[in-house]
């Protein structure tokens, strides 16, 4: 149990776990092996991206966008990842540790800032790709400068949405089994409505990802297949497709369980969490669950990158490969007649 006192800051609420099953639960292997992999994958594709060559028009922007992204998942499994980690191999007492709740505060804060940040910026990513593609001459020149301005803006609003509990909407609160902080899935309003702007806003993002992608694929494959064609797209383009596609699925599949369980539990009546601050068990090992599937989220991103790039693709795939450069070698037929027999 997690008793309030008064000399405790707010962020401690009943938790129905023992010690032994803390020990049980909480393994400090599996939080160190599981960041190491995280951090090690985000190091692997921001190697790849240094050595890559951007050029100029929209490749870099959208490699200073896909940095940006990896940077972002580096950084938020470095800084949870650590207070996970300790808190799993010290099994300390949150109360005794951060009695004053400033760690558990920083941590939720991280929490919604580096949950909100993939999201944002894969819908990001998705608009400048669906404005390039379909509107190609309407916009002004990419420039990875403007890229890096664009992933500043996602930090900012992904950062001011996380310092609400700070400001008096809503509160974080010391997660099952008593290792990480989180946001509380409680009844009051300020609980509610802050938790209903993560999720709507998450859930918002991975929309407009996928309704913009299949706009963007459909116009590619239209163009890609028209006779009348003056100019196919290039492979850096379905390159790019490739790997936004590969973001937005794994974005999908991570994070919306986790999101949608935040609505469900937040909108139920009679409401999920008792007068006292105490979920049920159930609901508690759903968040664990749901918190560690969306957080393979920034394990995966990085290799989507890594591996949907032209030149892994062309070793795995020689014969795709070299129909693809034929076709795109290919003159189109207007071009074909000028040049005569």
């Amino acid at each position: 149990m997690w008793p309030n006192g008064t000399s405790l800051g707010t962020c401690f609420r009943p938790v129905n776990i023992t010690l032994q099953e803390r020990r049980a639960i909480a393994s400090p292997w599996f939080a160190v092996s599981f960041c190491a992999l995280g951090l090690g994958s985000n190091l692997l594709a921001l190697s790849a991206l240094a050595g890559a060559r951007p050029g100029a028009g929209p490749r870099s922007s959208f490699l200073a966008l896909l940095c940006g992204l990896v940077l972002t998942d580096f950084l938020g499994l470095l800084v949870t990842g650590a207070v996970v980690a300790s808190q799993h191999a010290t099994l300390l007492d949150w109360r005794v540790t951060d009695p004053g709740c400033r760690l558990c505060h920083f941590m939720g804060t991280a929490m919604v800032f580096f949950g909100l940040c993939p999201l944002l910026l894969g819908a990001t990513m998705a608009a400048e790709r669906f404005v390039g593609i379909t509107r190609p001459f309407s916009r002004p020149a990419a420039t990875s400068r403007r890229a890096w301005a664009t992933v500043g803006l996602v930090w900012m609003v992904a950062g001011s949405l996380g310092l609400l509990p700070l400001l008096g909407l809503g509160r974080y609160s010391v997660q099952y089994p008593g290792s990480w902080c989180f946001l509380t899935l409680g009844a009051q309003r300020g609980d509610v409505a802050f938790g209903l702007m993560f999720a709507l806003l998450g859930s918002a993002s991975v929309g407009l990802s996928l309704l913009l992608n299949t706009v963007s694929v459909a116009t590619l494959c239209r163009v890609y297949h028209a006779r009348e064609a003056t100019q196919r797209p290039r492979d850096c383009e379905v390159e790019m497709m490739v790997q936004l596609v590969g973001i937005m699925v794994v974005a999908t599949v991570c994070w919306m369980p986790l999101l949608v369980f935040i609505m469900q539990t937040l909108l139920q009546t009679p409401p999920v969490m008792s007068r006292s601050g105490q979920l049920s068990r159930a609901t508690e090992h759903q968040l664990l669950i749901y918190l560690r599937v969306a957080t393979w989220n920034q394990i995966l991103d990085p290799w989507v990158y890594i591996l949907f790039r032209r030149s892994v693709l062309r070793r795995l795939h020689p014969r795709l490969s070299s129909r693809l450069q034929a076709v795109s070698l290919r003159p189109p037929p207007a071009q074909a007649m000028l040049r005569g027999p």
